[in-house]
């Protein structure tokens, strides 16, 4: 169980599928220490910083510079003073510069890179990527990944992905007609494209990673 000393925020900017993290983040870390909030206040003194996403994403990034203040906070929090954050799925694509969803959109511009949509291959491939999938581990050393074993199955939903510009931000990934992306870090920010909520034992093992940094 996670120390109950930690401060988790969990924004909620009405496209994340909280339910299903808080239900996960509860199994691994004490109820008092999660913190669901729209405010940005409420980032301050916080030990880890969690954007959820679901759906597309010029809509998600309406969605969390709506929130007065919200983006500005962010930014001196993840930037400034280097917070652990951690994107999911949505959440992880709008770290990165932009975002070509139905047109071009700026992301929060934290990694060099870009979200396109997935090659169907002539439709030959299913798109959406959905279902589970393995992992292959490009930095198996990394702290995000400790108790981490290649062929692990996550879950993924999505029709668009990451292309991150250095390819050592992306510490692992997964296949579906091409490598994708399946997690990406950089100093104190992390992401995955996959749902670690709806991953079971894996997923739980990535939050209580990201957690413990």
């Amino acid at each position: 169980m996670i120390s109950p000393t930690k401060k988790i925020a969990i924004i909620d900017y009405g496209a994340g599928n909280l339910h299903s993290v808080m239900a996960a983040l509860k199994r691994i870390a004490h109820e008092d220490s999660l913190l669901l909030t729209s405010k940005a206040s409420d980032l301050q003194n916080t030990s880890h910083i969690i954007l959820p996403g679901v759906g597309a994403f010029a809509d998600c990034m309406n969605g969390l510079c709506a929130l007065k203040g919200m983006r500005e906070e962010l930014n001196k929090q993840v930037l400034e003073n280097k917070i652990p954050f951690l994107g999911i799925c949505v959440g992880m694509q709008m770290m990165l510069e932009y975002g070509y969803e139905h047109g071009k959109h700026q992301g929060l511009g934290w990694i060099k890179g870009s979200v396109r949509s997935m090659d169907s291959k002539n439709g030959k491939l299913k798109i959406p990527h959905m279902g589970w999938n393995n992992l292959l581990l490009d930095n198996p050393q990394h702290p995000l990944l400790k108790n981490i074993h290649e062929g692990e199955h996550a879950y993924f939903v999505h029709s668009y992905h990451a292309i991150c510009e250095n390819p050592q931000e992306v510490i692992a990934s997964t296949e579906h007609g091409e490598k994708i992306t399946a997690i990406i870090a950089q100093d104190n920010l992390y992401g995955t494209q996959f749902h670690p909520e709806k991953s079971q034992k894996l997923g739980d093992k990535i939050l209580t990673n990201f957690l413990n940094i």
